[in-house]
């Protein structure tokens, strides 16, 4: 992934997750509040998350691990299938959290020893901030059902969440433009 394209990906994001907070918080109420122990959620977000990582497990060098690949897949795929089973509270959250630290190593690559445009430090400040919450939700999944409770317990609260999702957003859009246009 080049690093226009790393900044860009998370800086879209920003935008899809600030728009309908800004528009109409109201009818983002009920998806949000049902996500962190939605069984639909669960199965998209934990389910995409246990094949991201189970296909890094199968692709592990030798160097890491790799000539024991087989049975670290079998045994991180059945942990992976009881979670449904025997963990299904929360597991939305939990495979959010594994798909934002999954995707972090890609946009973190990108712009790995790049120190000719500092403002790919606002995509890194973003990442590694998502990188802790993932960890702490991770640990702590019902705090993301709190946050959303706090979060509309005033429509202008959720309205300032959206705003602020928005100028992050069109910040690091506006820094991905600066930057294919720098660089190429």
């Amino acid at each position: 992934m080049n690093l226009a394209a790393a900044i860009l990906c998370p800086g879209l994001l920003l935008l899809v997750l600030g728009v309908p907070l800004v528009l109409a918080p109201q009818r983002c109420v009920m998806l949000l509040r049902a996500f962190p122990r939605s069984i639909f959620g669960a199965w998209v977000c934990f389910g995409s998350g246990a094949i991201w990582f189970l296909w890094d497990v199968w692709n592990l060098s030798e160097a890491d691990f790799g000539e024991h690949h087989v049975l670290l897949f079998c045994i991180f795929g059945a942990i992976s299938v009881l979670a449904f089973k025997y963990t299904p509270d929360f597991l939305a959250v939990r495979g959010l959290c594994i798909l934002v630290l999954l995707a972090a190593d890609p946009l973190l690559k990108a712009g790995y020893m790049k120190f000719d445009f500092p403002e790919v430090n606002f995509q890194k400040i973003l990442i590694y901030v998502c990188i802790g919450l993932a960890i702490w939700l991770g640990a702590q999944p019902w705090r993301l059902r709190d946050f959303f409770v706090w979060l509309f317990a005033r429509p202008a609260r959720a309205r300032g969440c959206g705003y602020l999702l928005l100028v992050y957003g069109f910040l690091l859009c506006s820094v991905a433009f600066s930057y294919s246009t720098t660089s190429g």
